[in-house]
Protein backbone atom coordinates (compact mmCIF):
# COMPACT_ATOMS: atom_id res chain seq x y z
CA UNK A 1 0.00 0.00 0.00
CA UNK A 2 2.80 2.41 0.82
CA UNK A 3 4.39 1.95 -2.59
CA UNK A 4 1.03 2.36 -4.34
CA UNK A 5 0.27 5.55 -2.42
CA UNK A 6 3.72 6.89 -3.23
CA UNK A 7 3.13 6.14 -6.91
CA UNK A 8 -0.32 7.78 -7.00
CA UNK A 9 0.82 10.82 -5.01
CA UNK A 10 4.32 11.37 -6.39
CA UNK A 11 4.54 9.19 -9.54
CA UNK A 12 7.58 7.35 -8.23
CA UNK A 13 8.46 4.22 -6.25
CA UNK A 14 12.04 4.99 -5.29
CA UNK A 15 13.05 6.37 -1.93
CA UNK A 16 13.76 10.07 -1.70
CA UNK A 17 17.40 11.03 -1.58
CA UNK A 18 18.42 11.51 2.04
CA UNK A 19 15.44 9.62 3.45
CA UNK A 20 15.70 6.52 5.60
CA UNK A 21 17.87 5.96 8.66
CA UNK A 22 20.94 8.16 8.81
CA UNK A 23 24.42 6.66 8.79
CA UNK A 24 26.04 6.59 12.19
CA UNK A 25 29.32 7.68 10.59
CA UNK A 26 30.14 10.77 8.59
CA UNK A 27 32.07 10.84 5.33
CA UNK A 28 35.14 11.84 7.32
CA UNK A 29 34.60 8.89 9.68
CA UNK A 30 34.32 6.56 6.70
CA UNK A 31 37.63 7.79 5.29
CA UNK A 32 39.26 7.18 8.67
CA UNK A 33 37.72 3.69 8.79
CA UNK A 34 39.07 2.90 5.32
CA UNK A 35 42.55 4.00 6.41
CA UNK A 36 42.33 1.68 9.42
CA UNK A 37 41.26 -1.25 7.24
CA UNK A 38 44.02 -0.61 4.71
CA UNK A 39 46.63 -0.33 7.47
CA UNK A 40 45.87 -3.90 8.58
CA UNK A 41 44.31 -5.73 5.64
CA UNK A 42 43.70 -8.89 7.67
CA UNK A 43 41.83 -7.22 10.54
CA UNK A 44 38.31 -8.59 11.01
CA UNK A 45 35.23 -6.40 11.37
CA UNK A 46 35.20 -7.10 15.12
CA UNK A 47 38.85 -6.10 15.44
CA UNK A 48 38.23 -2.90 13.49
CA UNK A 49 35.22 -2.14 15.70
CA UNK A 50 37.42 -2.48 18.79
CA UNK A 51 40.11 -0.26 17.26
CA UNK A 52 37.47 2.28 16.29
CA UNK A 53 36.13 2.39 19.84
CA UNK A 54 39.63 2.97 21.23
CA UNK A 55 40.45 5.66 18.67
CA UNK A 56 37.17 7.61 18.82
CA UNK A 57 35.49 6.63 22.07
CA UNK A 58 32.37 5.77 20.05
CA UNK A 59 30.99 2.24 19.77
CA UNK A 60 30.36 0.89 16.29
CA UNK A 61 29.15 -2.66 15.68
CA UNK A 62 30.94 -5.06 13.34
CA UNK A 63 28.02 -5.14 10.88
CA UNK A 64 28.16 -1.35 10.53
CA UNK A 65 31.89 -1.61 9.91
CA UNK A 66 31.27 -4.13 7.14
CA UNK A 67 28.57 -2.00 5.52
CA UNK A 68 30.69 1.15 5.56
CA UNK A 69 33.66 -0.68 4.04
CA UNK A 70 31.50 -2.35 1.39
CA UNK A 71 30.10 1.03 0.41
CA UNK A 72 33.69 2.23 0.03
CA UNK A 73 34.58 -0.75 -2.17
CA UNK A 74 36.50 -2.80 0.42
CA UNK A 75 35.25 -6.40 0.49
CA UNK A 76 36.73 -9.28 2.50
CA UNK A 77 38.04 -11.89 0.05
CA UNK A 78 40.14 -15.02 0.13
CA UNK A 79 43.81 -13.92 0.15
CA UNK A 80 46.42 -15.02 -2.36
CA UNK A 81 49.02 -17.15 -0.58
CA UNK A 82 52.72 -17.10 -1.37
CA UNK A 83 56.03 -18.38 -0.08
CA UNK A 84 57.66 -15.97 2.41
CA UNK A 85 60.65 -14.38 0.67
CA UNK A 86 63.55 -12.49 2.21
CA UNK A 87 65.20 -9.50 0.55
CA UNK A 88 67.98 -11.78 -0.75
CA UNK A 89 65.41 -14.21 -2.18
CA UNK A 90 63.76 -11.39 -4.12
CA UNK A 91 67.10 -10.04 -5.29
CA UNK A 92 68.26 -13.44 -6.56
CA UNK A 93 64.94 -14.13 -8.28
CA UNK A 94 65.14 -10.80 -10.09
CA UNK A 95 68.78 -11.42 -10.98
CA UNK A 96 67.90 -14.83 -12.41
CA UNK A 97 65.00 -13.37 -14.40
CA UNK A 98 67.20 -10.64 -15.87
CA UNK A 99 69.85 -13.17 -16.85
CA UNK A 100 67.30 -15.29 -18.75
CA UNK A 101 64.88 -12.68 -20.09
CA UNK A 102 66.40 -12.78 -23.59
CA UNK A 103 66.16 -16.57 -23.90
CA UNK A 104 63.98 -17.69 -26.78
CA UNK A 105 64.62 -21.09 -28.32
CA UNK A 106 66.78 -21.95 -25.29
CA UNK A 107 63.66 -22.79 -23.27
CA UNK A 108 62.85 -25.60 -25.69
CA UNK A 109 65.87 -27.47 -24.32
CA UNK A 110 64.97 -27.14 -20.62
CA UNK A 111 63.53 -30.12 -18.75
CA UNK A 112 61.60 -28.95 -15.68
CA UNK A 113 61.30 -31.47 -12.85
CA UNK A 114 59.72 -31.59 -9.43
CA UNK A 115 58.19 -33.72 -6.72
CA UNK A 116 54.64 -33.17 -5.56
CA UNK A 117 52.41 -34.67 -2.91
CA UNK A 118 48.73 -35.39 -3.55
CA UNK A 119 46.48 -36.08 -0.58
CA UNK A 120 43.80 -38.73 -0.52
CA UNK A 121 41.23 -36.30 0.88
CA UNK A 122 41.90 -33.37 -1.34
CA UNK A 123 40.44 -29.92 -1.44
CA UNK A 124 42.25 -26.71 -2.33
CA UNK A 125 40.11 -24.10 -0.57
CA UNK A 126 37.90 -23.57 -3.64
CA UNK A 127 35.16 -25.83 -2.28
CA UNK A 128 32.04 -23.99 -1.09
CA UNK A 129 28.72 -25.22 0.29
CA UNK A 130 25.35 -23.70 -0.52
CA UNK A 131 23.20 -23.47 2.62
CA UNK A 132 20.48 -21.44 4.24
CA UNK A 133 20.90 -19.46 7.44
CA UNK A 134 21.04 -21.80 10.42
CA UNK A 135 22.29 -24.79 8.39
CA UNK A 136 25.97 -24.33 9.22
CA UNK A 137 26.14 -27.46 11.40
CA UNK A 138 24.19 -29.78 9.12
CA UNK A 139 26.32 -32.87 8.28
CA UNK A 140 25.90 -32.26 4.54
CA UNK A 141 27.26 -28.73 4.97
CA UNK A 142 30.45 -29.78 6.77
CA UNK A 143 33.75 -30.71 5.10
CA UNK A 144 35.85 -33.09 7.17
CA UNK A 145 39.46 -32.17 7.80
CA UNK A 146 41.53 -35.06 9.09
CA UNK A 147 44.04 -34.39 11.84
CA UNK A 148 47.63 -35.53 11.47
CA UNK A 149 49.31 -36.40 8.19
CA UNK A 150 46.77 -37.04 5.48
CA UNK A 151 47.29 -40.26 3.48
CA UNK A 152 48.47 -39.59 -0.03
CA UNK A 153 51.13 -40.20 -2.65
CA UNK A 154 54.39 -38.45 -3.48
CA UNK A 155 55.27 -38.33 -7.17
CA UNK A 156 58.14 -37.13 -9.34
CA UNK A 157 57.81 -36.02 -12.92
CA UNK A 158 59.48 -33.89 -15.59
CA UNK A 159 58.26 -31.97 -18.62
CA UNK A 160 60.04 -30.72 -21.73
CA UNK A 161 58.87 -28.59 -24.64
CA UNK A 162 57.11 -31.40 -26.51
CA UNK A 163 57.57 -34.36 -24.17
CA UNK A 164 57.24 -35.54 -20.60
CA UNK A 165 58.84 -38.21 -18.46
CA UNK A 166 57.11 -41.10 -16.81
CA UNK A 167 55.46 -40.22 -13.52
CA UNK A 168 57.25 -41.97 -10.65
CA UNK A 169 55.76 -42.85 -7.28
CA UNK A 170 57.99 -42.17 -4.28
CA UNK A 171 57.23 -44.09 -1.11
CA UNK A 172 58.60 -42.69 2.14
CA UNK A 173 61.13 -39.91 2.58
CA UNK A 174 63.33 -39.10 -0.40
CA UNK A 175 67.03 -38.68 0.43
CA UNK A 176 69.94 -38.07 -1.92
CA UNK A 177 70.79 -41.76 -2.36
CA UNK A 178 67.20 -42.66 -3.18
CA UNK A 179 66.98 -39.66 -5.51
CA UNK A 180 69.87 -41.06 -7.53
CA UNK A 181 68.78 -44.68 -7.35
CA UNK A 182 65.02 -44.30 -7.89
CA UNK A 183 64.69 -41.10 -9.94
CA UNK A 184 67.85 -40.00 -11.72
CA UNK A 185 69.28 -43.34 -12.85
CA UNK A 186 66.11 -45.09 -14.07
CA UNK A 187 64.17 -42.13 -15.47
CA UNK A 188 65.65 -38.61 -15.40
CA UNK A 189 69.02 -39.29 -17.06
CA UNK A 190 67.62 -41.54 -19.84
CA UNK A 191 64.95 -38.90 -20.49
CA UNK A 192 67.60 -36.17 -20.73
CA UNK A 193 69.78 -38.30 -23.00
CA UNK A 194 66.85 -38.70 -25.41
CA UNK A 195 66.71 -34.90 -25.86
CA UNK A 196 69.77 -33.41 -27.62
CA UNK A 197 71.15 -30.41 -25.75
CA UNK A 198 68.81 -30.89 -22.78
CA UNK A 199 69.26 -28.71 -19.69
CA UNK A 200 67.93 -30.10 -16.41
CA UNK A 201 66.02 -27.95 -13.93
CA UNK A 202 65.38 -28.96 -10.33
CA UNK A 203 64.72 -26.95 -7.20
CA UNK A 204 67.14 -26.58 -4.30
CA UNK A 205 65.72 -29.27 -2.02
CA UNK A 206 68.42 -31.00 0.03
CA UNK A 207 68.25 -34.34 -1.83
CA UNK A 208 68.84 -32.44 -5.09
CA UNK A 209 71.87 -30.45 -3.96
CA UNK A 210 73.80 -33.01 -1.92
CA UNK A 211 77.45 -33.53 -2.84
CA UNK A 212 76.81 -37.09 -3.99
CA UNK A 213 74.10 -35.86 -6.38
CA UNK A 214 76.35 -33.14 -7.79
CA UNK A 215 79.05 -35.76 -8.40
CA UNK A 216 76.51 -37.98 -10.14
CA UNK A 217 75.45 -35.14 -12.46
CA UNK A 218 79.09 -34.39 -13.29
CA UNK A 219 79.79 -38.04 -14.09
CA UNK A 220 76.72 -38.21 -16.33
CA UNK A 221 77.56 -34.86 -17.97
CA UNK A 222 74.15 -33.44 -17.08
CA UNK A 223 73.88 -29.71 -17.71
CA UNK A 224 71.96 -27.99 -14.90
CA UNK A 225 69.92 -24.81 -15.03
CA UNK A 226 70.81 -22.65 -12.00
CA UNK A 227 67.69 -22.05 -9.93
CA UNK A 228 66.98 -19.35 -7.31
CA UNK A 229 66.06 -20.48 -3.80
CA UNK A 230 62.41 -20.57 -2.68
CA UNK A 231 61.11 -20.32 -6.24
CA UNK A 232 58.86 -23.31 -7.00
CA UNK A 233 56.27 -20.90 -8.43
CA UNK A 234 58.66 -20.01 -11.26
CA UNK A 235 58.65 -23.53 -12.70
CA UNK A 236 55.94 -24.36 -15.27
CA UNK A 237 55.59 -27.89 -13.91
CA UNK A 238 53.76 -26.38 -10.92
CA UNK A 239 50.89 -25.66 -13.31
CA UNK A 240 50.80 -29.35 -14.23
CA UNK A 241 50.45 -30.36 -10.58
CA UNK A 242 47.71 -27.77 -10.12
CA UNK A 243 45.81 -29.03 -13.16
CA UNK A 244 46.02 -32.63 -11.96
CA UNK A 245 44.74 -31.66 -8.52
CA UNK A 246 41.85 -29.61 -9.88
CA UNK A 247 40.96 -32.25 -12.47
CA UNK A 248 40.56 -34.95 -9.84
CA UNK A 249 38.87 -32.61 -7.37
CA UNK A 250 36.07 -32.28 -9.95
CA UNK A 251 35.67 -36.05 -10.23
CA UNK A 252 32.52 -36.99 -8.26
CA UNK A 253 33.79 -40.51 -7.62
CA UNK A 254 35.46 -40.90 -4.20
CA UNK A 255 39.04 -42.17 -4.14
CA UNK A 256 39.21 -45.10 -1.76
CA UNK A 257 42.96 -45.69 -1.39
CA UNK A 258 46.40 -44.23 -2.01
CA UNK A 259 46.96 -46.83 -4.74
CA UNK A 260 43.84 -45.69 -6.60
CA UNK A 261 44.93 -42.08 -6.16
CA UNK A 262 48.31 -42.94 -7.70
CA UNK A 263 46.81 -44.56 -10.79
CA UNK A 264 44.42 -41.66 -11.32
CA UNK A 265 47.25 -39.11 -11.04
CA UNK A 266 49.38 -41.12 -13.42
CA UNK A 267 46.54 -41.36 -15.96
CA UNK A 268 46.00 -37.58 -15.97
CA UNK A 269 49.74 -36.87 -16.22
CA UNK A 270 50.10 -39.15 -19.24
CA UNK A 271 47.22 -37.54 -21.14
CA UNK A 272 48.12 -35.91 -24.46
CA UNK A 273 47.83 -32.35 -23.12
CA UNK A 274 46.36 -32.14 -19.60
CA UNK A 275 46.73 -28.36 -19.35
CA UNK A 276 45.07 -27.67 -22.72
CA UNK A 277 42.32 -30.17 -21.92
CA UNK A 278 41.69 -28.46 -18.57
CA UNK A 279 41.22 -25.07 -20.24
CA UNK A 280 38.37 -26.28 -22.44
Amino acid sequence: MRVWKQWTDECRTTRKSGSGPRNVTSARDDRHLVRMARTDRTASSRQLAALWSIATGVSLCASSIRRRLLQCGLRARTPLYRIPLTHDHRRLRLQWANQHRDWRADWQHVVFSDESRFNLWYHDGRIRVRRYAGERHLPECIIERHSGRTPGVMVWGAIAYHRRSQLLRIVGNLNSNRYIREVLQPEAVPFLQSLPGAVFQQDNARPHTARIVKSFFAAQQVQLLPWPACSPDMSPIEHVWDVIGRRLARDPRPVASADELWWLRKAVFQQDNPIADDNH
